[in-house]
């Protein structure tokens, strides 16, 4: 900080007495008979605006029954226009699509950390255990985002572009692929006389469970959870 020149004043300046009972303010300003100007609304910065319409897209999934959702719909309840929401979202397309990259980059992550770390008891059943871990995590959250699971098994996707669907299909695609991953050393270490064959049916198996778990979820309205005896029907398929 620069020092100030020789000749300033560094004594305090003394506030003028508050009245009684009153947090002195800046001046009001003078009366000239016109209405007060109306109080300007922040805009959010872009990439705070388009979190704010996911999350918004998100929460209308939520709710049980919903129809299918319109970006008037959208709008009313995020007190836009339109044409706002099209200034950080070219399609509705391209916002359920920012879903789906929620959705995969959430439980990839995860996925791959599963396959990375040690499990609690290595050996022949180090592969069953982490497949069931990997079936788990993804059942545990779509409980935990209900209006991502509408997205996941393709009912809010229903006469949008087709292209969303193959990428959720492409999604469960890559969990079997993890579990098939998995399950393979494990079938070998059981002395499989087709261990290839045993982890594809195995991870087949286990991938439907988890689809038609997360179905049931969405379409009982979210009241029959996906993790419900999650347990005792892993340990039948793993």
């Amino acid at each position: 900080m620069s020092a100030l020149p020789p000749d300033t004043d560094t004594r305090p300046v003394e506030a003028p007495p508050a009245a009684a009972g009153r947090v002195p303010g800046p001046p009001a300003p003078p009366d000239t008979g016109e209405p007060a100007p109306a109080a300007v609304r922040r805009r959010p910065p872009p990439g705070e605006r388009r979190v704010q319409i996911l999350q918004a897209l998100a929460g209308m999934l939520e709710q049980p029954g919903a129809e299918r959702i319109t970006t008037a719909a959208l709008a009313a309840r995020l007190q836009v226009s339109e044409a706002a929401l099209y200034r950080h979202f070219a399609s509705k397309a391209q916002m359920f699509e920012g879903l789906i990259d929620f959705i995969e980059q959430s439980v990839f992550t995860l996925v791959n950390q599963i396959m990375e770390r040690p499990t609690e008891q290595p050996g022949p059943a180090d592969g069953a255990q982490r497949a069931a871990r990997i079936a788990a995590l993804v059942l545990q959250f779509g409980e935990r985002n209900p209006g991502m699971v509408r997205v996941m098994v393709g009912d809010a996707l229903v006469l949008e572009n087709e292209r969303l669907l193959q990428r959720m299909n492409q999604f469960f695609d890559r969990i079997e692929s993890s579990l098939r991953l998995c399950l393979r050393p494990a079938a070998d270490a059981a002395g499989s006389a087709a261990p290839t064959v045993d982890a594809q049916v195995r991870a087949a198996a286990l991938c439907d469970l988890v689809r038609g778990r997360l179905q049931r979820f969405a379409r009982s309205g979210f009241r029959r959870l996906p993790t419900e005896q999650l347990d005792a029907s892993l340990q039948l398929l793993v």
